[in-house]
């Protein structure tokens, strides 16, 4: 046996697994962050912002999976899996709130488990847009996001699977339940007071045109 050439075998994989692993970490978390400032920007209104940042994000998507393809203990790691669920997370988010297609996880290039939990996590932004659209009074618009909601709900509810094969997805899932049904209570108390008001109004209008001009004699 010669002990050294084994020794520098091994080293030699090791070694290139581990830089691999460390450049792909830094790329993770560059998306990660960069998926949060997309996130950021169309909660504030700004597409193009958005749209930029979504680019930046799909090219060091694409960098992780390219950089992995030889190395699939590091694909696997817990941190990969992450940063693909914060990318499906704002790109989805940019879609429904911009009112665009729902991109496919084939065409986002993450896994099934990653954009399952990304839509599951999209709901928690989709409630904060539904609040902001009742201050402004667009309550239609509020329903249609929060109909989005419940499509995604009964879509991750349906896959009933081990953790292990999901990444947990059963407590994205009853996350989202939650934040759903908040918000449905939300909305339905901004409708009912918005029509309480047009009643008044309306009330008031009818009293007013029924006023005698002369004062009443």
């Amino acid at each position: 046996m010669d002990w050294e050439a084994l020794r520098a075998r091994i080293k030699a994989d090791f070694d290139a697994k581990n830089n691999t692993r460390e450049e792909v970490l830094r790329l993770c978390r560059s998306l990660v962050q960069t998926s949060s400032y997309v996130i950021r920007a169309v909660h504030r209104g700004e597409k193009e912002e958005a749209a930029g940042l979504l680019e930046q994000a799909a090219s060091l998507s694409a960098g992780i999976a390219h950089m992995t393809a030889d190395h699939p203990e590091v694909y696997t790691a817990g941190f990969v899996h992450d940063a693909q669920k914060e990318y499906a997370e704002a790109r989805i988010t940019y879609a429904l709130i911009n009112q665009e297609d729902i991109p496919t996880p084939e065409e986002l290039g993450v896994e099934y488990p990653a954009y399952l939990n990304g839509l599951g996590e999209a709901v928690g932004e989709l409630r904060r847009a539904i609040l902001d659209l009742i201050r402004e009074g667009h309550l239609d618009r509020s329903d249609e996001l929060l109909s989005y909601m419940d499509d995604i709900y009964y879509l991750l509810v349906s896959f009933d699977y081990p953790d292990a094969i999901t990444g947990n997805l059963r407590r994205t899932t009853d996350m989202a339940r939650g934040i759903i049904e908040r918000t449905r209570g939300d909305l339905t108390t901004a409708i009912r007071q918005s029509k309480l008001r047009q009643a008044i109004s309306d009330l008031e209008a009818r009293l007013e045109g029924n006023a005698d001009p002369a004062g009443g004699r």
